[in-house]
């Protein structure tokens, strides 16, 4: 990896386009310092102290890297347009025009990256107006009475930070769309990286703190988990399959052999995703209801005690049972076994000993079915060994243990990919070197 890194940047191409990077990082990371017009910063800098992580926006505030809590110019981060991504993906099953944009290559998926522009512009209004009537109503930070927002009576100062929040979203996926088109990597998966590679030295210091043993279990555990991450994430399932040889004119084509790969991780990231923020609603609808019944409030104490607290069983059992639903769940809608089998048999391929069609479909089913398995099992363990730490620890109000769950899957994920894409493009110039 370092020697990657080593000969990228000296090669002047390739050091412009990771200097070029770094420099749309580092904007990046000021517009998430930056604090919205019409707040408090000090105030906000002390209630986000003492809410210590207790708050259902976590998942959101660690992918912006710190800077919802901070109501900042990027308060939203990037989830708006993952969001965003995700529902077009979904739809793409359900409405047939989506489904044959996607078949139509480059210029389809440019049209539906224009929808998923579209919808992320919409969905960062919804947020960042649900964002600022919490703020408002004093119900973001739980219980702290500072006043974020002095000028909150102002239906002007209200409009300007919605507005703000909507705009620093358009200019984060621009951002993202510029790395991926000047700079290394994809884009927006860097963003996540940065944001979430920006709070590991705080939690690591709020750590050491504490306690140094505990600091020094937690690099341990850090280096383990990174390393089975790792491993797991590339391991996959290699289907070989064999071309027949096809005269086309007076040439002879196909008769070569492959593979396809099925990764034991089929589903990424977005299955924790699901789970995370289908955990989280029932606290939304308490700080909705809160105090109408006598009902609700019976409600109210059982969410936070059982689902909002990150070291109860019952919170820990149904996010790693959630986790794995929505991995076969989102494994089922992207890969279909069916629309592969008629591919190879199109183009003339087969899998050794299966017969092409409808066999070949069942056997890709049967073996991403027995590969979905430890892959969901591997998601749920991952997701809440940060859950299982708080619990094993008695630390209930340490709630950013930052080896584990999301944020080890998604810096593993994206730090392997960039490696990769920068390994393929010095092999790509060596190539055009010996070509010369």
């Amino acid at each position: 990896m370092l020697g990657a890194f080593r000969s990228a940047l000296a090669t002047p191409d390739l050091r412009k386009k990771i200097l070029f990077t770094l420099g749309i990082i580092i904007v990046y990371r000021l517009g998430a310092t930056m604090p919205a017009p019409g707040v408090s910063f000090k105030n906000v800098r002390a209630c986000a102290e003492q809410l210590e992580g207790q708050n259902i926006y976590s998942l959101i505030n660690l992918f912006s890297g710190g800077a919802l809590l901070n109501l900042s110019v990027f308060a939203l981060g990037i989830m708006p347009y993952i969001t965003a991504s995700i529902i077009i993906q979904l739809l793409t099953v359900v409405i047939p025009r989506f489904e044959q944009l996607k078949k139509e290559g480059q210029a389809g998926q440019g049209k539906l990256t224009q929808y998923t522009r579209y919808l992320t512009i919409g969905l960062a209004i919804l947020q960042s107006t649900g964002l600022v009537a919490l703020a408002v109503r004093g119900q973001l930070f739980g219980e702290c009475d500072q006043d974020v927002i002095p000028g909150k009576d102002s239906i002007f100062t209200l409009i300007v930070l919605v507005i703000t929040m909507t705009a620093g979203t358009s200019v984060i996926m621009w951002l993202g769309e510029l790395i991926t088109e000047k700079g290394i990597g994809n884009g927006m998966s860097l963003l996540i990286f940065t944001g979430i590679a920006a709070r590991i030295p705080a939690e690591g210091k709020n750590i050491l703190n504490k306690s140094g043993v505990t600091f020094a279990l937690v690099c341990v555990a850090a280096l383990v988990i990174i390393a089975s991450v790792i491993y797991v994430e590339q391991a996959q399932r290699r289907i070989p399959v064999q071309y027949a040889k096809r005269m086309i004119g007076r040439r002879m084509y196909g008769g070569t052999s492959t593979y396809l790969p099925l990764k034991v991780n089929q589903a990424g990231v977005i299955p924790v995703i699901f789970a995370s923020s289908l955990l989280y609603l029932p606290d939304l609808i308490v700080r909705l209801t809160q105090g109408s019944s006598p009902e609700a409030n019976w409600f109210s104490t059982f969410v936070q005690t059982y689902l909002v607290k990150q070291s109860s069983w019952v919170h820990i059992s149904v996010y790693f049972l959630l986790i794995v639903f929505f991995t076969y769940f989102y494994v089922g809608i992207t890969f279909n076994p069916d629309e592969r089998a008629d591919e190879m048999k199109k183009f003339g391929g087969f899998i050794p000993g299966i017969r092409p069609g409808r066999p070949t479909a069942e056997y890709l089913k049967f073996v991403l079915g027995r590969i979905t398995l430890p892959g969901s099992l591997y998601l749920g363990i991952v997701a809440i060994l940060p859950n299982l730490f708080l619990d094993l620890t008695g630390d209930s109000q340490n709630q950013n243990f930052p080896f584990g769950g999301t944020a080890v899957l998604i810096m593993v994920g994206v730090g392997l990919d960039t490696v990769k894409q920068i390994e393929s493009q010095l092999m790509q110039r060596n190539y055009e070197g010996f070509l010369r």
